[in-house]
């Protein structure tokens, strides 16, 4: 179970590269390498929230250490992040949806607010896996 979080941190940082790459391909023009990477981004993506719950389900929650100024950035950055994360998987199923689909004028204009979104939730998941485990700011609290 204690090495959840780092392979959480370690799907999310891949998931982010995913996206990158995605994006880069697709400024080129080549759709199929977009829709590999794009489609790898989401499997691990899936990946990774299963993998949360499960943790969670079974640790508990992790709670911040820090204080101050520290810690309301802490919690301004993790109130955006799960707000953002709750509502990024609906919006990159009905992106993919709109792909297979090939409706791609409205595949192109969520995907141009949907991509932000999921590269920011997947890149400020890391950020908080940083700061709670291997800067030490988090506290396991144990699963009810």
């Amino acid at each position: 179970m204690d090495a959840l979080p780092h392979l959480n941190a370690l799907l999310n940082a891949s998931a982010t590269f995913c996206l990158l790459r995605g994006y880069a391909c697709i400024r080129r023009r080549q759709e199929t390498r977009h829709k590999r990477w794009m489609l790898s981004a989401f499997a691990l993506s899936c990946l990774f929230l299963a993998s949360y719950l499960l943790y969670h389900y079974q640790a508990g929650h992790v709670e911040f250490r820090g204080s101050g100024p520290g810690r309301t950035a802490y919690l301004a950055l993790l109130a955006s992040h799960v707000v953002l994360a709750a509502l990024v998987p609906f919006l990159a199923l009905r992106v993919l949806w709109l792909a297979f689909r090939d409706r791609r004028p409205a595949h192109r204009r969520l995907a141009r607010w949907t991509f932000p979104l999921w590269l920011y939730v997947s890149a400020t998941g890391v950020l908080i896996w940083f700061l709670l485990y291997p800067l030490g700011l988090g506290e396991r609290s144990p699963a009810p």
